[in-house]
């Protein structure tokens, strides 16, 4: 690999995971102006550096595999921001004409922009949940909270291209919670906020039970990825347990949420590490059936869950949505992840210098490239890369023997082939389940079609559960 081919590859590596939900293409930013009504998303535009293109962005065949439609942007980027924030309307986490009115006032591609709007609608949102709890409308505050928790994620989803040290960064990322956690006496039963203890420290989650019975239940754990939160987590997972008669408990690990806001720990490899005493904790509680426990990771968490279960095999059955085997090798496809390596590891400040001179024109790159060197806790891009290199399911595949469902989507670009490579290296019970552009689900984790996402998905877990019940009795 030549220098040249080295920075280019290096460059669509980092647009490639400007974020773990979503479709970005590498394309140089347009000039803000206002958003539109509705438009059919744009193909993204190879940008000029690469040698070869990343095929799973630029690729004209893969692109077309998805013929959505996006509301308001032509970006992307924040196409499929609108719909992760708009999704969630399913389990009363967003308001369609809240989300199209903020939506229509953002300026296209303007991440300052971005942030402000949605603030003004969190805001706006959280008075209404105030006012209705003074007032003693529970249903109605506990359902303002919940859009205002999820608006306040979305407004703050772009900052750390500013600067991960920027206040606003941790203050509106409180908000999120604190609107959340007001939630919690007004559901029935009320949720916990829980610590799981870590490592001289703790864990944030939530525990979400069926009732007040005290009865074992099945349970599943669910974990986030790249930049989600566990209050996240709730619209995407947690809400369709419970109605379901699992308990869930959702939480936060290494690079995450608080755990990464607050308590500065990044990311790290051995996800095992951090699982372990998730089921430790899970185990202390009595509504929690010892034997029915399962384990989801979404995004990123597709690589997470599956390493973890490789060594935790006190999980009865474990999800990877969607499945990851190596997400650096995903992230550089179709180049060698070795070749890649080794450009980086000769010429770091080449591929630095080329990378940060990139950003100054991509805000999604400056994005990508400020989040990952914060959660991974690098000090420079290749740092970054060289780290995330370590992450690979490689020799531990095999390693899992509790039944695993690996999730894949006809249109999910983030980590192509990864899914099908993963449930392939897997020698326990298994399935592979895509989701297509017929299911209108066949986007980066289902995004925007939880009904159908979580229908399946528990679907299978019902199966699976209720075969282990019936090889124990």
């Amino acid at each position: 690999m030549n220098k040249k081919q080295g920075i280019g590859i290096g460059i669509v590596v980092v647009c490639a995971i400007v974020t773990v939900a979503m479709f970005t293409g590498c394309i140089e930013e347009e000039t803000a102006t206002p958003a539109v009504t509705v438009t059919p998303m744009l193909t993204p535009t190879p940008s000029p550096t690469p040698t070869p293109p990343l095929k799973t962005v630029l690729d004209k065949e893969a692109v077309e595999k998805t013929p959505w439609m996006k509301v308001v942007f032509h970006d992307p980027s924040f196409a499929f921001q609108f719909q992760r924030t708009i999704g969630y309307s399913y389990y009363d986490g967003a308001d369609y004409e809240e989300c199209l009115c903020t939506a229509c006032r953002i300026k296209e591609g303007d991440c300052e922009s971005w942030y402000e709007e949605w603030l003004k609608t969190a805001d706006r949102v959280c008075e209404i949940a105030d006012k209705c709890l003074a007032e003693g409308h529970n249903v109605s505050a506990r359902e303002a909270y919940h859009r205002a928790s999820n608006y306040y994620r979305t407004a703050e989803f772009y900052l750390a291209y500013r600067d991960p040290s920027d206040p606003s960064i941790l203050e509106t990322w409180r908000k999120s919670r604190e609107c959340f956690i007001k939630a919690a006496p007004l559901f029935s039963p009320p949720f916990e906020v829980v610590e799981i203890p870590y490592e001289g420290t703790t864990l944030p989650g939530y525990f979400f039970r069926v009732d007040d019975s005290g009865t074992p239940r099945p349970t599943l754990i669910l974990q986030t990825g790249f930049d989600g939160t566990a209050e996240e987590l709730y619209f995407g997972g947690c809400a369709a347990a419970v109605r379901r008669g699992y308990n869930c408990l959702a939480f936060e690990g290494p690079g995450q949420g608080r755990v990464i806001r607050e308590q500065k720990l990044h990311f790290r490899p051995d996800w095992e590490k951090v699982v372990t005493p998730v089921v430790d904790y899970a185990l202390t509680r009595p509504e929690v059936d010892p034997d029915r426990i399962a384990l989801m990771g979404v995004s990123l968490g597709g690589y997470l869950a599956p390493r973890a279960a490789a060594y935790e095999h006190r999980l009865a059955a474990c999800i990877a949505n969607g499945g990851v085997f190596d997400p650096f090798e995903g992230l550089v496809y179709p180049e060698s992840p070795e070749a890649v390596k080794e450009y980086i590891i000769q010429d770091p400040s080449a591929f630095d210098a080329e990378m940060r001179e990139k950003a100054k024109s991509n805000t999604n790159l400056q994005w990508a490239m400020e989040q990952g060197m914060w959660t991974f806790g690098a000090a420079s891009p290749s740092e970054w890369m060289l780290k995330f290199a370590n992450y690979t399911m490689k020799g531990r595949a095999d390693k899992i023997t509790c039944p695993t469902l690996v999730c894949d989507g006809e249109g999910d670009f983030d980590f192509p082939g990864q899914a099908k490579k993963l449930y392939d290296t897997l020698t326990c019970p298994k399935e592979y389940m895509l989701f297509t552009v017929e299911d209108a689900a066949e986007q980066h984790c289902q995004m925007g079609a939880m009904a159908i996402s979580h229908q399946r998905i528990f679907d299978w877990l019902d199966k699976t559960f209720a075969e282990i019940g019936s090889e124990q009795s």
